[in-house]
């Protein structure tokens, strides 16, 4: 008599069970009772490593859309392990995305200071720098206010006025430019 039939846990072949049903069917439902299972885990590694509760819940949310898409590409042996390696690099991923978003805004903060150090007539160039301000675009002029004026986060940004965190970065970073080139032609004159 073998009594070690089968090495696996017996959770572990539901979990391989219920994915090689969603592999099958594409029923996200599925796929969901599996995510579910684990979702009190996932959340303690975000919260582990994000530090934030709210933001650690949106990460949960993202990472299960991460697995519609993810889940299907690799050859999953253990489920279990294999998501929280997925939920800590996704985490791992976005500190580091918000690392470099703070470092350019850093960045974009200490050029448009420079640009305005530049000349001796400091009060001519906020002048300038409010009149060119005005000739934004509404997007462009709102996000450069909050980032550059009330200090914001580009998250936080988004936040306030609906934009995506890619069209908040496009806005700072198109009216920086616009900022500029008009700027430029001011001292021109």
């Amino acid at each position: 008599m073998n009594f070690l039939k089968s090495s696996k846990k017996p959770e572990d072949s539901g979990d391989e069970r219920l994915l090689q049903e969603y592999r099958q069917t594409g029923d996200l439902a599925l796929l969901a009772t599996l995510y579910e299972k684990y979702m009190h885990l996932i959340y303690g590694v975000c919260l582990k490593y994000l530090k934030d509760e709210d933001l650690s819940k949106d990460a949960v949310m993202q990472i299960f859309e991460e697995l519609i898409v993810k889940v299907n590409k690799h050859d999953v042996k253990q489920f279990k392990s294999w998501l929280y390696v997925l939920s800590r690099n996704f985490c791992l991923m976005q500190l580091r995305s918000d690392k470099k978003m703070k470092t350019e805004a850093l960045d974009n903060i200490m050029e448009l200071a420079e640009d305005l150090h530049h000349d001796d007539d400091r009060e001519e160039d906020l002048t300038a720098l409010e009149r060119c301000k005005e000739k934004l675009p509404a997007a462009q002029k709102l996000s450069i206010q909050l980032f550059y004026i009330e200090e914001k986060c580009y998250k936080e940004i988004a936040d306030d006025t609906g934009y995506s965190l890619n069209e908040v970065k496009s806005y700072i970073q198109n009216g920086k430019r616009n900022l500029k080139i008009c700027l430029e032609k001011n001292r021109e004159r």
